[in-house]
């Protein structure tokens, strides 16, 4: 497979194709200092094995940021080496710091515009970023990450809805004025031959926003500064944040964010057209930077189909491998059916929202972390069978069937929906036995069925096929 071949990146070789990208974790205390929980979450995601993990966003600066890793003063680097050296001496996994800069927002709703920074706070934030990418690297990381993207600083200094009217504003090379040279300083600070990438927008998805036209300008004149990969998010804007009265805005809680992190709503790979776009457009101007997509990229074959088909040089999941960290190893050793799949739900991007520690439903109740287990023996069906039934009440198919057994634990159950035939799609995961499913329409035959699995990933034989027939409304409305 192509998701295994290694890449070099500026001297840094990747063992393979899939990339962690930063994912905050609330795991951090308000002194930023890295942790023992934040050690165990990165252990445990080194233990999967993907060719690159980028450990989620630290601040540059000082000041209250709540839960967030810093990265700001020198005094930070001794608990990043500690853990980098744990990361290293477990796995193959490279590690790359993200690095980021972010405006003042008050539990009033205020917040701080580029428009209010003055040229002496401008030219604080280069140097911040300059120092913080110097510091990355002293702390043993093999790269750093400049975080561009979503609400923050630097994304919201290359946004459209930028109308300064000096020189880092207004145009799109006034735009870009304040990335180039935060890119070009921490370039010299930590040095040419230390691997740094950038993560930014391919559309920002607010009204009067900037879109796919803009990004590959930019992503242009990041390859043209040398920037060693381009991570392409999308959306996550302060615009369209819906605020809660005496709490600070939440840059994913309107449709921005919905395309930031696509739902169990979204189509898989809703976002790859931006990537896509982005490396057609520099790969046509003689550049070859390894570009990242990611958003709700979920299956092994989908991967494999972006990277085979050039649409992409690397894969970044993050809520995928939130549920199942070791998915990258599993793909590998041939066991991509003991995947615990994402149901994109989205209750680890509300936990992040609410300021508590992000964790992912599927995990056992009360877990820090994803479970590890070796466990290779799968659930079984009790003796009479799983006994699935499916009934229809109110345009809803409700479905119930018996509790399977394993030799540790249950993990939860995995439904399965076909439609008039067609192959059978994962449509839901659950940790109790019955299920319902709004996600149907009248004049569809569905075939349901339910596996089992256990916290390693090892399914069960498949249930009875439960059938069901909906009335069609447009039929009855024909007659």
């Amino acid at each position: 497979m192509t998701l295994f071949e290694p890449i070099t990146i500026n001297g840094m070789t990747l063992a393979n194709r899939v990339v962690l990208p930063a994912m905050v974790t609330r795991l951090a205390g308000d002194d930023g200092f890295v942790n023992a929980d934040v050690v165990d979450r990165y252990l445990r995601f080194a233990r999967g094995e993907p060719g690159l993990i980028v450990v989620e966003a630290m601040s540059v600066h000082g000041g209250k940021s709540g839960p967030l890793l810093k990265m700001s003063e020198d005094a930070f680097i001794a608990g990043h080496a500690e853990m980098l050296r744990a990361i290293h001496a477990i796995s193959p996994s490279k590690a790359a710091a993200q690095i980021i800069h972010f405006l003042k927002i008050a539990r009033s709703g205020w917040r701080q515009k580029v428009s209010d920074l003055g040229r002496p706070e401008i030219r604080a934030i280069v140097r911040q970023y300059a120092e913080a990418a110097a510091r990355v690297r002293r702390a043993g990381y093999d790269a750093v990450e400049l975080h561009m993207a979503h609400a923050y600083t630097l994304s919201s200094f290359l946004s459209l809805r930028n109308r300064r009217q000096d020189e880092y504003g207004r145009s799109l090379e006034n735009r870009m004025r304040l990335m180039t040279e935060v890119i070009q300083a921490a370039r010299t600070e930590a040095g040419h031959d230390f691997p740094l990438g950038v993560r930014f927008d391919g559309e920002e998805c607010i009204k009067d926003g900037y879109t796919l036209r803009d990004a590959r300008e930019m992503a242009l004149r990041m390859a043209k500064l040398g920037v060693d990969w381009i991570s392409v998010s999308a959306g996550g804007k302060f615009e369209d944040a819906v605020h809660k009265p005496g709490e600070p805005l939440y840059p994913y809680t309107g449709y921005s964010g919905d395309r930031c992190m696509p739902s169990v709503n979204y189509p898989d790979g809703a976002n790859i057209y931006l990537p896509e776009g982005i490396k057609r457009h520099i790969n046509t101007r003689g550049f070859t930077t390894p570009v990242v997509a990611s958003g709700k990229i979920r299956t092994p074959e989908l991967a494999e189909t972006l990277l085979a088909e050039g649409r992409a040089d690397l894969i970044g999941m993050a809520r995928a491998m939130l549920a199942d960290p070791d998915w990258p190893r599993k793909v590998r050793q041939g066991r991509a059916d003991t995947i615990v799949r994402c149901v994109y739900g989205n209750v680890c991007k509300n936990l992040d929202e609410n300021f508590k520690k992000v964790r992912c439903v599927l995990w056992p109740k009360g877990s820090l972390q994803a479970p590890l287990v070796h466990d290779t023996t799968p659930p079984a069906w009790p003796r009479e069978g799983a006994g699935l039934t499916a009934q229809e009440a109110a345009g809803r198919v409700h479905m119930k069937w018996s509790p399977a057994e394993d030799d540790t634990a249950v993990y939860g159950y995995e439904i399965l929906r076909s439609a008039d035939g067609g192959p059978s799609d994962h449509v839901g995961s659950v940790k109790g036995t019955s299920y319902c499913d709004d996600d149907v329409i009248g004049g569809v035959h569905y075939g349901y069925h339910v596996q089992a699995y256990d916290m390693a990933g090892n399914r069960s034989p498949k249930s009875n096929i439960a059938e069901i027939d909906l009335f069609d409304l447009t039929r009855a409305h024909a007659s």
